[in-house]
């Protein structure tokens, strides 16, 4: 004991406890307590002032930051420790540079090293040699044990038997194997995941139905030595778990997490990360067991969420986004492959939309690779889609009405299995309740707490059950049905219904497209369709011109304008445009400051009062009062043929020619009905001109 001096005596102990994993330190008790023991032989060496230092509790000491051996360093500098004790070297260090920088401390501030086996002074060269020696060795039995360890953990994982954790849904047998859960409220919610992300596509849309019809799903908490479960609301990691998890689609999987170690600040990290790639795990064994999906759909959901993924892949198409756009993310630019971009402009029914590529615009500040506007290509991609689903579109209603019956019964079904389980969690409670002694008010009073919390669990299960048997009923009447399949038949109608909202557009139309290669050449915006069969259809679709866009008023509107003009005023026109059911560009009705505005943009002349009488024209009243016969009889000369007429739309003015009204046939058949109608005795009697 000559090694510790009083100057040791004076600075005080400092016992170093450290365990490598929570694990190790909720169930490797004896280790911790002999650890604390060292506080004891400390102040039997004489130490009066002893310090513990317990900051790496579950730290590994394989190089990683540990902040209480951070601590230890800082207290040997400032020359505050003595001793530093610790049952053997592994528990400071698992590596070459912190064992040697704490002997190299040590040594410079006189302090010594104390373990179970005796107390060593870094400063003298026996005591260094035997203190490195025992850092090399508790480095290479740490290697050892590690490489030991892996490679029996692989050779049992390649035969398929390595469950380190089993997920919700399986359970253990003794044979190392795993089979599905007998629990059949678990199968069912396990089931109603996985059908739900294959009618809504997107994992965030799974989550948003089943928090808005709270159903829980089963969770595993962790305890000691228990793994119970608890229903509970999903939140977005269980579910994405749970869908990407290949234990789901009957496969077992092992090494799908990669290590990777990094230097940062002269520490190791270990970072860990998922190879998505399947071909890269170190084990897969397909078919191991029995699964919830097949293998097929298990990959065709991977692709789908890897599309979903927004700006996280080159080739990924995004999820279903927000906006007017049909083809945002399968557009991709034929000539440097970048996925084009979409943009919007405007306001309300003013709304527009543009696709553009900005790839030369990103890398060499230069224009757009190509840009055009988006309203005829999203009509011609969608016209194409509906006729290739033409053909299974009643099939597709059925599917409809099966769907719209099977989600109540889902719903009603997962509300059942709860509160099957909630009353037989309130059973137990009851049961545990009695079992008390009731004289045991600190007990008896917890377990009555706990059953009536399960009992208001039931109450609260059995009123939803009562408000979904009680809602009012969503099957389908004869005429919706009838309504349905007649949609079926002609999709296009389907297409264009104001149910249908954009985003069922676009989930249809992904679908059926697996991406759209697009160029402008010239005028023309040419598209290549990859179908997801591998099919490929070209489309061949015209840029609309400068200055024409979908809010320009219709030609024949304009042409009729222009004839309308010769023969009324603007006021006039808008009254004759409105009563024939024609629209602005814009859909608007037509006022006399529109008829102006669009005489003054197409060059069309003003109206000038008595234009018509130069050339010879007059309207249905001027050819009655030529003739002195009544309107209606000029209409009836005109529907029989006798009397030549035009009229350029529906509600406009006939116009006739001063020169067929003077023709003898046409004086002689006026006279000849004038004669038929009886003459008036009143004089103050007027003609009443319908």
């Amino acid at each position: 004991m000559t090694k510790i001096t009083a100057d040791h005596l004076a600075r005080g102990a400092y016992v170093y406890v450290r365990q490598s994993t929570n694990y190790q330190v909720a169930n490797n008790t004896e280790s911790g307590r002999r650890q604390h023991g060292l506080v004891e032989r400390a102040r039997q060496l004489g130490f009066p002032d002893v310090h513990v230092i317990d900051d790496d509790l579950g730290r590994s000491g394989g190089g990683i930051a540990r902040p209480g051996f951070e601590k230890l360093l800082a207290a040997i500098c400032a020359r505050r420790v003595g001793a530093v004790l610790s049952i053997e070297a592994s528990r400071l260090a698992r590596n070459g540079r912190d064992w040697h920088t704490l002997l190299e401390f040590c040594g410079l501030v006189e302090t010594v090293i104390i373990d179970e086996d005796g107390v060593y002074d870094p400063r003298t060269p026996n005591d260094r040699l035997l203190l490195g020696m025992k850092g090399t060795m508790s480095e290479m039995e740490t290697s050892v044990f590690r490489q030991r360890s892996m490679e029996a953990m692989k050779q049992k994982a390649r035969r398929g038997e390595l469950f380190l954790t089993v997920a919700v849904g399986y359970e253990k047998i003794d044979d190392d194997r795993i089979e599905k859960t007998p629990d059949q409220g678990v199968q069912d919610a396990i089931d109603l995941v996985f059908s739900k992300f294959a009618e809504l596509q997107t994992v965030r849309q799974v989550l948003v139905w089943m928090r808005q019809e709270q159903i829980p799903l089963p969770a595993i908490v962790q305890r000691a030595g228990q793994r119970p479960l608890e229903w509970k609301l999903p939140v977005y990691h269980t579910l994405h778990h749970m869908l990407t998890n290949p234990i789901y689609a009957g496969a077992y999987a092992f090494g799908r997490r990669r290590a990777r170690v990094t230097i940062e600040a002269g520490r190791k990290r270990v970072i860990r990360t998922l190879r998505r790639n399947w071909d890269e795990w170190d084990v897969l064994i397909k078919h191991h067991h029995d699964g919830y999906i097949g293998w097929e759909e298990f990959e065709r959901n991977q692709r789908l969420i890897a599309d979903n993924a927004n700006g996280k892949s080159y080739l990924g198409r995004g999820s279903v986004r927000r906006g007017d756009a049909l083809l945002p993310g399968l557009l991709r630019c034929a000539r440097c492959g970048r996925r084009l971009q979409v943009s919007y402009g405007g306001s309300g029914s003013l709304r527009s939309l543009r696709y553009a590529c900005r790839g030369a615009f990103s890398d060499r500040a230069e224009s757009n690779c190509i840009s055009f506007g988006g309203v005829r290509v999203d009509r011609a991609v969608a016209q194409e889609v509906i006729e290739r689903m033409q053909p299974i579109g009643v099939e597709a209603a059925l599917a409809a009405m099966k769907n719209l019956a099977q989600e109540q019964a889902e719903k009603r079904r997962q509300l059942e299995n709860a509160l099957e389980q909630v009353r037989f969690e309130a059973s137990r409670a009851h049961r545990q309740y009695d079992a008390v002694d009731p004289e045991n008010r600190l007990v008896a009073s917890n377990l009555e707490r706990r059953w009536n919390e399960r009992l208001l669990a039931v109450r609260a299960l059995e009123d939803q059950l009562a408000q979904l048997a009680t809602a009012p009923a969503t099957a389908l009447r004869e005429e919706d049905r009838e309504r349905l399949l007649a949609l079926g038949r002609d999709l296009s109608q389907a297409w264009d219904s104001p149910g249908v909202t954009v985003e069922t557009r676009k989930k249809i139309v992904r679908l059926l497209i697996s991406e759209i290669v697009v160029d402008v050449i010239g005028d023309t915006m040419r598209l290549i369709v990859r179908w997801q069969g591998g099919d490929h259809t070209q489309l061949d679709v015209k840029k609309n011109k400068v200055g024409q866009t979908r809010w320009v008023t219709d030609t024949s509107v304009i042409e009729l304008v222009q004839t309308l003009a010769r023969h009324m005023a603007d006021t006039s026109i808008a009254t004759v445009l409105n009563r024939a059911g024609k629209s602005t560009g814009r859909g608007n009705g037509w006022t006399r400051s529109r008829v102006c505005s669009l005489r003054h943009q197409h060059g069309i002349a003003p109206y000038v009062a008595g234009e018509r009488q130069e050339r010879g024209e007059a309207t249905l009243r001027e050819a009655a009062e030529f003739l002195a016969v009544s309107p209606s009889t000029i209409l009836r000369m005109i529907s029989t043929g006798l009397l030549p007429a035009k009229q350029l739309c529906k509600a406009a003015p006939w116009v006739l020619h001063l020169a067929d009204l003077q023709r003898d046939d046409i004086k002689r058949e006026a006279d000849r009905r004038r004669s038929r109608r009886p003459a008036s005795h009143a004089s103050s009697q007027a003609m009443l001109d319908l």
